[in-house]
This record gives structure tokens, sequence and C-alpha cells, in this order.
């Protein structure tokens, strides 16, 4: 793949308890950065992790001059941080996936290969490691979002995305909770703009467990949901120029 001397490309990731691999993702990520782009950087979002997970990111920062590391104060939640990265990111094209490595970030090259034709390339997992719960879960979540908010698309969620900083600029986003994945989505596709798809694997977690299906989480997610619905389909959502439905 020929590096581009004229794109930048941003990757980030946030970290919750993912001591054990933000080392791994970090030293991945620079690699595949390093050929794609020739100018580029690499964001950890520390959420106030518990573990030392925010030591070791100021540790990489201070060891890869391309790391860059911001810190929530408290725990915020995935949303949040998540928009934090998405505001620290200088460059025109922004990667962002997971800490915790269940997301291979050598998935990349395959967006990076249809960038010319879309302004948000989200992915879909045709192979999932995961228990039949949370497949079931998965199924029943993007189900309800392709009827409530009229998207076509497979899973809309999840944690392996590649967007225009543009786009970014150009939507309001809100949630703190997983339902940030959603969002972005849903407010690109009703801006015009131009939403692809590709296909990957996921990977199991080798450390710790993931909370993104907890019960916790599900309900701070519906949550988000009803209020970016209530926002989305209320008479005075994104009008265009001088015209009033009053």
């Amino acid at each position: 793949m020929n590096i581009s001397q004229e794109i930048g490309l941003s990757i980030f990731f946030p970290v919750y308890n993912d001591e054990h691999t933000i080392r791994h993702v970090t030293e991945k990520c620079i690699r595949v950065a390093q050929q794609i782009a020739q100018n580029y950087e690499i964001i950890i979002v520390d959420d106030c992790s518990p573990d030392q997970s925010g030591k070791i990111a100021d540790e990489l920062s201070a060891h890869y001059p391309c790391v860059r590391v911001v810190h929530h104060e408290t725990n915020k939640g995935y949303g949040a941080a998540i928009q934090t990265g998405l505001n620290a990111c200088r460059f025109e094209w922004i990667c962002f996936t997971d800490g915790d490595d269940e997301y291979d970030i050598e998935d990349l090259f395959k967006l990076w290969k249809v960038k010319e034709y879309y302004d948000l390339i989200i992915t879909f997992r045709y192979v999932k490691l995961y228990s039949s719960k949370r497949v079931f879960i998965s199924w029943v979540y993007n189900k309800l979002l392709r009827i409530l908010f009229r998207t076509p698309y497979r899973d809309i969620s999840t944690g392996l995305r590649l967007v225009r900083k543009e786009v970014i600029s150009d939507i309001s986003l809100s949630s703190n909770s997983p339902f940030i994945g959603a969002e972005i989505t849903i407010k690109t596709m009703l801006k015009g703009y131009r939403v692809g798809e590709v296909g990957i694997q996921t990977f199991p977690r080798q450390f710790g467990r993931g909370n993104a299906a907890s019960f916790h989480n599900i309900i701070k997610t519906m949550k988000d949901m009803k209020s970016i619905y209530r926002k989305i389909f209320s008479p005075d959502y994104d009008l265009p120029p001088h015209r009033s439905r009053q």
C-alpha cells in the first residue's frame, strides 16, 4: 500500500481496565499507521481507569513521540471517552477502535481502501466469537435500531470505524453510553454523508471481561437511545435554513 504524504491519520482508542492490552494495541496502531500515512498520531483516552492503564499510557507517550494521552479525572463512560478522542484528533481521517484488542487494527487497511467512496466507514462482524446471550442481545439491538431509526446497517455499533474529521465537526453528539456508535452513524446518515460497511472478524478477549452488554450499560444505552430518538424525530431537528414549523 502506498503511503499517503498528503492525508493525515489520527487513530485513537479508550482504555478502561485494559492494562494487559494497551501496549500491544498502541504498538500495533503505530505499525499500521506508518504503512498508511506519513502524518499520523495515536491518541489514548484514559477514562479514569482503576488499573495501570493510565500509567502505561503515559509511559508509551514518553517513549513514542506520535502517542498522546488524554486523561479523564473521573470515569465518564464509553461514549464520553469516544467524544473526547474525536475532539482530540487533528488529522483529516479518524480511526477509532477499542483498547481490549477484540478488534484488530490491521482491518484498517480494508477501510482505507474505500475511503474515497465514503465519509464514514463502519464495520459489521461476520464472525462473532461471543456467547449466545451476547449474540442475541446484539441481534435484537441492531434489529431495533433499524426499525426505530429507519437505517439499513447490519451492525451499527462495532468498535472499529473510519470517519472524516469534517463529519464529526458537522454533527452534535451527546451519548455517554455505548450508544455513541449508533448515534454517530445515524446522524451522519441524516446529514447526507456517505456511509459504507466493511466486513471484519472479531477476536476473544485475552484478559478480563467486556462490559458493553452488562445490565448497567444496557440501561444507559436504552436511555441514550430514547433521548436521541426524541431529538431526531422532533419537529425542530436539523431544519433547513430559514425554515420553521411554527
